[in-house]
């Protein structure tokens, strides 16, 4: 009896062990944070106090214990108002008290995590007096485990999970243009894929630039409304975008009507208020290795990369009202590259730098809007690829990992969604010749409507 005892209690053991190492979201909802949630109530006023976060007791109190001759009142640490375990960590809320400041729960969160023996806690005011500590149980980006019911909508998709274990969303519609810098090896062109797959189900056209041949978005193809594969290609492809805006904006100002009847809800000045019937279709124009499209060898190549620079500022500038979205990648995005990258970049309102060669690549991502990112971008490990720095230009900015998602499984999820690509007239000349696919794939899902 005694053996089998002991057998029971290795196994369970040895079981316990291996969902830690396997799972370790399972095995925190089921053992850590059940046991960090205990830790962390039965020790918060005496941790507070160690960590400098209580205050004196008020005048009053101090003289009702001296007229009652009891014992003087321990300091107040802040209000503890509710805590709630998640699949990543547990989320608390206090109160401060008279005198104290949000700074100063900030400067100590690194105090805050050892006392309480977690891998993260982060602070964020979410009102005068009141904040959310997100503290995380376990390393998170070790293994990237997304969850299942991560919300969808029209242009807005999961693609990474932040460090504190939230899903880190590529929103289209808030941030329309983005540029992703990593060197070779980092997890960029994984990050791209891992995006293509989450739009193909979705109501939207897909556009791909890649100028090393195609090597990277060719198998995807059968999703594409429109592709080039080499620098001549691409600055027609894009002159062709500029007109489709174009033909765009007409639509929307045939739409405005605008007279002194005319009700306010029914003036717009982008696609996303105008009549489903005659919306325009959104579409994300994919550019793999934006440095091959800007790079010239020849005096003669000149005039090409003007038109390409030229109509890649105008698509930076304009093409949110017409429902267009860059997606720049590329190992370097600097101003070597020539006359107007500067000027577009500052149009790619959001930014991911995976990991980089050098300190100038981090600083031409976030040299500009997040500065203070800069050690957490070079402090990336070759052996951590899909690890990244994501930022936009409000300063803010997370580490996120993003998924492995083979190729394989993008082109499976292409060849599925192909029947949603979407023809678009002005870009039918770079349509992709492919194969009909074989017989008994079956009908695609209904894909996720555009919705205002």
């Amino acid at each position: 009896m005694g053996v089998t005892v002991l057998v029971l209690t290795g196994a369970g053991i040895a079981a316990v062990l291996i969902l830690r190492r396997v799972r370790p979201d399972l095995y925190w909802m089921v053992v850590g944070g059940p046991a960090a949630r205990i830790r962390v109530t039965w020790s918060y006023a005496s941790v507070m106090d160690a960590c400098g976060l209580s205050v004196p007791p008020s005048r009053a109190r101090v003289a009702l214990a001296k007229v009652m001759r009891r014992e003087m009142p321990a300091n107040r640490p802040p209000k503890l108002l509710r805590m709630k375990t998640t699949r990543t960590g547990l989320v608390a809320r206090i109160r401060l008290q008279p005198g104290q400041d949000a700074f100063d729960v900030i400067s100590a969160a690194d105090r805050l995590r050892h006392s309480w023996r977690l891998h993260q806690v982060a602070v964020k005011e979410v009102r005068s007096g009141v904040l959310e500590l997100s503290m995380t149980g376990y390393d998170v980006l070790s293994r990237v485990h997304m969850p299942a019911r991560a919300e969808r909508s029209a242009l807005r998709v999961p693609v990474a999970l932040r460090a504190d274990g939230t899903v880190h969303y590529r929103d289209f519609r808030k941030v329309p243009h983005c540029l992703t810098v990593g060197a070779t090896e980092s997890g960029k062109s994984v990050y791209q894929r891992g995006l293509i797959r989450e739009l193909a189900p979705q109501a939207v056209a897909l556009v791909g630039i890649d100028c090393k041949k195609g090597v990277e978005l060719a198998p995807l193809a059968r999703r594409f409304s429109a592709m080039a594969d080499t620098p001549e290609a691409a600055a027609d492809l894009l002159e062709a975008l500029v007109e489709e805006m174009g033909e765009r904006f007409e639509v929307i100002r045939a739409a405005q009507r605008i007279s002194a009847d005319t009700p306010d809800a029914e003036i717009t000045s982008d696609i996303w208020g105008l009549p489903e019937k005659i919306r325009p279709v959104p579409i994300v124009v994919m550019i793999d290795e934006v440095a091959e499209l800007l790079l010239v060898s020849a005096a003669a190549q000149k005039k090409r990369r003007e038109r390409i620079i030229t109509a890649l500022v105008r698509l930076g500038q304009l093409s949110r009202a017409a429902g267009i979205y860059l997606e720049v990648c590329g190992q370097r995005f600097g101003s070597e590259l020539g006359e107007g990258v500067t000027m577009l970049r500052a149009q790619l309102t959001g930014r991911v730098c995976h990991r980089v060669n050098d300190e100038a690549s981090a600083k031409m991502a976030f040299g500009d809007i997040a500065p203070e990112a800069l050690a957490s971008v070079l402090a990336i490990a070759p052996d951590q690829p899909g690890v990244a720095i994501a930022a936009d230009t409000s300063g803010g900015w997370s580490r996120i990992r993003t998924p492995h998602t083979s190729l394989r499984a993008a082109v499976a999820t292409c060849n599925q969604y192909a029947a949603l690509t979407p023809d678009i007239s002005a870009l039918d000349a770079f349509r992709p010749v492919l194969p009909p696919l074989p017989t008994g794939t079956g009908p695609a899902p209904e894909p996720v409507p555009a919705t205002a």
